[in-house]
């Protein structure tokens, strides 16, 4: 039959909440704040490809907390999104160098520098793909002003066109301005970037981005450039690039590792050597490889310098391990705090290290993983430890334990540092779970809990209940306790279907 058109389908979601949370911080002897919130959030398609995402009084109280960690270095930590509206699409707003410079970066958006929630009043997003091979991506959020801090509105502007041979190229626009009262004259900060990678035969690639940022009163250098290309077979993975970061380069909505600008070279070279059963005991694939990445200042100091030299063995059973060495320069410029009382002066520091990492078959059941890093370290010595241990009962229940043991010894002090984490998640049925984060940081005298249950009804949407404790302790004694009891109801309502 001709002449008939099959009509589009269009789908109208929306999800309200009701929230309700008791929250005490501080001694214990102290109250309890209760209050309550409700919000919503909005999913229309506008098209078969293409998404409207909005949200109102955005809440994200059954997300799991973060993993936390130890900085034995003087350069800034890098955690992960893990918020559901973050993270769709997320990978369309990808501009940079991931975990190093990235031009946009979620978490810039409703968390401070120092982890805490700022609150969002809302937003929007449009994303997916328009006729043909261009996807486009448009985000605007608003929070609320917090702690002496002007509230913000974040915008973002991403367009990518689909190439022949795995090639793509794209732009990007980022806008932070300060609003409300408490906002100041020219407080914002815009960044902007052109992006593209080119496939050439079957195996090569070539990556690249130019980007630069828009400060009020800063001077000098706000750009930041990277090239690099892959050539990747069967047998040999070789990949080559160069990056450099201006010292003002400054994107706010988005991460830096390293303050104050680098330029950056890395060159690799990996073998995929697959063996014949029975033609080498019982392994299965051998992958040497190695490895060279340099930092440098824009005063020509090497900051951060490492050759790694590492063969990984596969056995066909599935278990693996790895035995490398690494020699290592880290160039410090300024005296840092790696440890309370503990500095690390301003110097040159030449290290050789040897690793050793071995687990067994990850997807049986049980399975083992152990980390051991033993050498040389801002002048002294480390020695680092870090098993993990994960069992799996069928689809109903999830453990896992990881401890990340350091026991420094430098000129100035020695110190021993532990880091451990056990996650469990049980599922009464496929609607029904209790999950389980608890961890310790013997850095910041740190233990916390973060419980979560859930009662699904149907997309991610149902009744939460999630306690949070976080407790500081000093010398074994409680002196800080912040606890928090959170239940959240969502529902999905379906309009067009």
């Amino acid at each position: 039959m001709s002449g008939l058109a099959i009509p589009t389908q269009r789908n109208l979601q929306l999800t309200p909440y009701v929230l309700g949370k008791s929250r005490r911080e501080g001694t214990l002897a102290g109250g309890s704040v209760e209050t309550g919130d409700v919000g919503i959030d909005l999913k229309y398609s506008l098209t078969p490809s293409l998404t409207l995402d909005a949200t109102f009084n955005t809440d994200f109280a059954q997300v799991e907390v973060d993993d936390q960690q130890i900085n034995l270095d003087r350069f800034n930590l890098f955690f992960p999104e893990k918020r559901p509206f973050f993270l769709e699409n997320a990978g369309l707003f990808s501009v940079g160098m991931s975990g190093e410079a990235e031009v946009f970066f979620s978490r810039a958006i409703g968390i401070g520098a120092d982890g805490g929630t700022i609150p969002i009043v809302g937003g929007g997003r449009v994303s997916g793909r328009l006729a043909g091979n261009t996807s486009v991506g448009i985000l605007s959020m608003q929070t609320q002003e917090v702690r002496g801090l002007a509230a913000n509105n974040f915008s973002v502007a991403r367009v990518q066109r689909e190439l022949p041979n795995r090639s793509a190229v794209g732009a990007i626009v980022v806008n932070r301005q300060a609003t409300g009262g408490l906002a100041r004259d020219n407080d914002y900060n815009r960044s902007y970037a052109v992006d593209g990678r080119f496939g050439f035969g079957q195996n090569g690639l070539v990556n690249a981005f130019v980007a630069r940022t828009q400060t009020p009163g800063a001077d000098g250098g706000q750009h930041a450039y990277q090239l690099g290309v892959t050539h990747n077979t069967e047998a040999w993975r070789l990949g080559a690039g160069y990056a450099e970061v201006a010292e003002n380069f400054n994107p706010e909505v988005g991460f830096l590792s390293r303050d104050g600008g680098f330029r950056k070279v890395e060159v690799s070279a990996n073998r995929n050597i697959r063996l014949r059963e029975g033609s080498f005991w019982k392994f299965h694939e051998l992958r040497p490889h190695a490895s060279y990445n340099a930092y440098w200042n824009f005063d020509g100091l090497l900051e951060t310098g490492r050759v790694h030299m590492d063969q990984h063995w596969q056995l066909r059973a599935g278990h693996e391990f790895h035995t490398g060495f690494n020699l290592t320069r880290e160039g410090v410029t300024v005296p840092f705090e790696i440890f309370p009382d503990v500095f690390v002066p301003a110097g040159i520091y030449d290290h050789g290290e040897a690793q050793l990492v071995a687990f067994t078959n990850q997807g049986a059941p049980m399975s083992a993983r152990v980390r051991l890093t033993v050498g040389g370290f801002f002048g002294g010595s480390r020695v680092n430890v870090a098993p993990q241990f994960r069992f799996r009962l069928s689809d109903t229940f999830n453990a896992e334990a990881t401890w990340s043991r350091n026991d420094i010894d430098l000129p100035f002090g020695a110190f021993v540092t532990n880091l451990i984490s056990t996650r469990m998640s049980y599922s009464f049925n496929p609607r029904v779970y209790l999950q389980a984060l608890v961890q310790y940081n013997d850095r910041a005298d740190l233990w916390s809990s973060n419980v979560r249950f859930g009662w699904l009804n149907q997309a991610n949407t149902g009744l939460f209940v999630v306690y949070n404790d976080t407790q500081g302790l000093a010398d074994s004694t409680l002196m800080r306790a912040d606890r928090s009891l959170t239940i959240k109801f969502s529902r999905l309502l379906d309009l067009l279907n």
